[in-house]
């Protein structure tokens, strides 16, 4: 917890200056056997060694393929731009672009800027006295014998300036309490707006990666099909020759337009791969992105993972969810608050005149101070409202646990998912040597007339499925390697500070919570 600073002690004089000398006052008003609001305390860190229950892979399994190099899991900080390990600048520009240009980073930032806002406005009208002008003017007719007076009517305008000043006293401490609630409503945006960037990236990276993987399928669906058509064109000149059967023909022919066929839903998938990347970015689809394939994505050799202890103490959806946390006690001390008592001070002081020239110089003085002091003998609300803020508080430190539980099995998921993507990938590689050869084999044997065309169309589809496997193994590695560094990442690529008035608020709970329990 950030501890006040010297804007908060100049932001609250008036309570802090004024509050000791009427101390004795508030306590001879209090009511007996008021309950006291407990100090905040800061929920523990996971108590855990790891992340995943058995022993933790320390190094991934490897393969002789594109993207298949092991990965060393090491214990060390996360990079803030984590996507960056992926090599590839496209991706870096595009994502630096999104920062700047996505909709949906401008609204979380407005938010933001409201929160702060609306702290600032309720810091204002309540630490500092409020002073107003009043300017006025009537017209006015008075009848004497209404009084029982002789005389005529006389009518006459009246006219009046004055400057007043109110102040409230608020002994309870309902209106810090009401303060360290709307600074933990903005840092909770603060956070939020963090964890929205990092999305942001995984999204971009993670869609990147999508499009490089069916465009390397299309590639691949394509490479199938110059084959298969120039088995077609062989069958023909055998048949013409009389040593194929016309059957051979067919068979071939309609293997080529079924493995055709598959193209158009792949074209379409990456074309919405590619419009869905651009509205990522904050472009228009007709702008177009850069055409990602998987060569331009570079498989990172080293996995940094963050201790759990100080993972969570970075990580933005878990300090949202303390803000939260942090928010609904400070609520909790507004319902206390209300059982002590409040005094309210105003005083005002102007003119009045029967002309304009004369308010400001001879008229009439006109003053007056007023003082009110007011507390709670009997509401029958103030404990049902008290149960319901004990609610809130209990349900948002659920809620804490429960994102915490969530993170963890995030980073969990994505810790087995690296492991056993590399296991696959080095599977599908062997499977891919495999069909390789023995479609060579096989090959030759159609050519020398040793196989028959169901043979060899055996071969095209399994060497088909094998190359498609390993295309989506590869990209599949590269995504889990983003969902992990998304998942372990901590502090955003461009933190913003908190508003100055809302962390020394926030950093004076403590203190504050102390006061509202004597």
């Amino acid at each position: 917890m950030p501890h006040a600073d010297a804007r908060l002690v100049e932001t609250t004089p008036m309570n802090e200056k004024l509050r000791p000398a009427l101390g004795s006052l508030a306590a001879a008003l209090l009511l007996a056997g008021c309950a006291a609001l407990p100090p905040y305390q800061s929920p523990e860190a996971p108590q855990v060694a790891g992340y995943t229950a058995g022993s933790a892979v320390s190094a991934t399994a490897s393969s002789d393929v594109s993207h298949g190099q092991a990965q060393q899991v090491v214990v060390g900080a996360v990079d803030a731009q984590w996507w960056r390990t992926l090599g590839s600048p496209a991706l870096d520009a595009l994502v630096d672009e999104a920062f700047r240009a996505s909709p949906t980073l401008a609204g979380a930032e407005a938010v933001l800027v409201q929160a702060r806002e609306l702290y600032a406005a309720q810091a204002g009208s309540t630490q500092w006295p409020q002073v107003d002008l009043g300017l006025g003017a009537q017209r006015q007719q008075i009848s004497p014998s209404a009084q029982g007076l002789a005389g005529d009517t006389r009518e006459f305008g009246l006219y009046n300036a004055s400057v007043s000043v109110r102040y409230r006293f608020d002994f309870g401490g309902g209106t810090d309490s009401s303060l360290r609630a709307l600074a933990a409503r903005a840092e909770i945006r603060q956070h939020e707006l963090a964890a929205a960037r990092h999305a942001l990236a995984a999204n971009l990276a993670t869609t990147a990666i999508t499009r490089a993987r069916l465009a390397a399928q299309i590639d691949a669906q394509n490479a199938i099909l110059r084959t298969q058509e120039e088995l077609i064109r062989l069958a023909q000149v055998r048949t013409r020759l009389g040593q194929a059967a016309p059957d051979e023909v067919s068979a071939l022919t309609t293997q080529a337009e079924l493995t055709r066929a598959g193209l158009p839903p792949l074209h379409k998938s990456l074309q919405q791969t590619e419009h869905l990347l651009a509205v990522l970015a904050g472009r228009a689809p007709a702008q177009g992105v850069p055409a990602f394939t998987l060569a331009d994505f570079t498989l990172p050799e080293r996995l940094p993972v963050t201790v759990p202890s100080e993972w969570a103490r970075e990580r933005p959806d878990i300090q949202a969810a303390e803000a939260g946390l942090r928010a609904a006690h400070a609520e909790m001390g507004v319902a206390y608050a209300r059982q002590y008592p409040r005094l309210d001070l105003g005083a005002s002081l102007g003119s009045q005149a029967l002309t304009t020239t004369a308010l400001f110089g001879g008229s009439a003085a006109v003053w007056n101070v007023v003082g009110q002091l007011s507390q709670p003998l009997f509401n029958a609300g103030l404990p049902a409202e008290r149960r319901a803020a004990q609610a809130a508080l209990d349900a948002a430190a659920a809620s804490y646990q429960r994102v915490v539980l969530e993170a963890l099995r995030g980073v969990a998921d994505a810790l087995r998912a690296v492991e056993h993507d590399a296991q696959a990938l080095a599977a599908l590689a062997r499977s891919v040597q495999a069909a390789e050869e023995q479609h060579r084999v096989l090959e030759r044997q159609y050519h020398a007339g040793a196989a028959s065309p169901v043979q060899l169309l055996v071969a095209d589809q399994q060497l088909l499925q094998a190359r498609s496997g390993l295309i989506a193994a590869q990209a599949l590695r590269l995504a889990d390697t983003v969902a992990l560094g998304a998942a372990l990442a901590g502090q955003p690529a461009r933190r913003e500070p908190a508003h100055p008035q809302a962390v020394s608020a926030v950093g004076s709970e403590a203190k504050t919570s102390d006061h509202i329990g004597r």
